[in-house]
């Protein structure tokens, strides 16, 4: 677990502790407290995620033909 706040990392970086935090509590090795932490770092961490990939998307644009066949963007 980093100790490097949740909204300086990448999204690559959030996503990898994320995966991370799913495989430690899957193995049901940590103790419930530590478990716990963990946990909620996990949830801050999908939020970040999703945050970020919301902020990708909104920027993604598609594009399209006019009547005369001219490509242009526009928001998708």
């Amino acid at each position: 677990m980093s100790d490097k706040p949740i909204k300086d990392l990448s999204f690559e970086e959030a996503l990898e502790e994320l995966e991370g935090i799913v495989e430690k509590l899957e193995a049901g090795d940590a103790p419930l407290e530590q478990s716990i932490t963990i946990y909620q770092r996990g949830a801050q961490l999908k939020a970040h995620c999703e945050s970020k990939l919301k902020n990708a998307q909104l920027k993604v644009e598609k594009i399209v033909l006019d009547g005369q066949g001219n490509a242009d963007t526009e928001p998708f």
